[in-house]
């Protein structure tokens, strides 16, 4: 009887063993949700083409600045082509843009919260009319709007970053962009430390994070705390016309959906009159307020932030 028992024990042992082992693989199965194909995309800016009946002009346009909504995508698209080739990871840092070339670097900054950030560009989107960016879903957690789902932002190219991958691209004609997972560093404005969140190579949603003081020489994948504006005020503009009298009477006709304005603007050298309603109190109520826009016989009607 002694001696069954004592055989008995490694058994139990070896069946625990395997139950462990079949949990471990079990967990790791379901935390591990990151593309590891490699990535093979191509320098692109593309053709005009229409989406829901509104046209987009894909062009180079390194002087690029715009406020408005940000907004986020992720598992429904995660492991797919981007529009230029390479295969989405929301796991990593991305963005997509209606128009800019593909990669684009571009800083995008939550007007919320101050967080900003360095993000490459290498798809097409968002197509909803009041959207000016469509992030990843790590991109988006790291701007601190992901639970949100949107986010007043200020979208500026970064330009001679821009040109230099892409001169690097198109010397390459194909290049493999498989965006680096390198460290997160969210670092406040004059202060002599940055905090930096240190990423495995292989990111998991509920990997172990540890919090080190790094010099980081390189601000890509860097979040930056900056100074934003107290007040910001949500618009939607209808219109944007070269003489003043046009503008004007598009302003009456918008007139019964809220208060309307004429609003200056000098683009390059020459001077517009945009027609904008507004202001909307939310992202909720802007997107609310243009929907009634685009109604009232103005499809082309978009939000903006300023």
């Amino acid at each position: 009887m002694f001696r069954k028992f004592i055989l008995f024990i490694p058994a139990l042992m070896l069946l625990g063993a395997c139950a462990e082992i079949k949990l471990a693989t079990h967990t790791v199965k379901k935390i591990t949700n990151t593309v590891t194909k490699t990535s093979k995309g191509t320098y692109k800016i593309g053709k005009p083409y229409q989406i829901k009946g509104i046209w987009y002009y894909p062009a180079v346009n390194y002087g690029y600045v715009e406020k408005g909504v940000a907004s986020w995508y992720g598992p429904q698209f995660h492991g797919k082509k981007t529009a230029n080739g390479e295969i989405f990871d929301m796991n990593t840092v991305s963005a997509a843009h209606r128009t800019l070339p593909m990669p684009s670097i571009v800083r995008v900054t939550n007007l919320e919260n101050g967080r900003a950030m360095n993000i490459r560009v290498n798809d097409r989107g968002p197509f909803a009319k009041n959207r000016i960016i469509d992030l990843s879903r790590r991109a988006a957690q790291l701007l601190g709007f992901k639970r949100a789902g949107t986010a007043l932002v200020k979208v500026e190219i970064i330009a001679d970053e821009s040109r230099r991958i892409a001169m690097l691209a198109q010397k390459d004609k194909t290049f493999f962009a498989k965006a680096k997972r390198e460290d997160v560093s969210v670092v406040k404005l004059g202060s002599k430390q940055k905090v930096t969140t240190r990423i495995h190579k292989k990111p998991r949603p509920q990997s172990r994070i540890t919090t080190k003081f790094l010099d980081h020489k390189n601000d890509t994948n860097v979040v930056t705390l900056v100074p934003i504006p107290k007040t910001k005020r949500i618009f939607v503009q209808a219109g944007a016309f070269v003489y003043r009298d046009l503008a004007e009477k598009m302003q009456k006709l918008l007139d019964p959906l809220g208060p309307t304005r004429v609003v200056e603007a000098i683009i390059g050298k020459r001077r517009y009159f945009r027609v904008q309603v507004g202001p909307a109190p939310n992202v909720k109520q802007g997107d609310e307020l243009l929907n009634q826009v685009i109604a009232s016989g103005y499809p082309t009607a978009k939000l903006i932030v300023e």
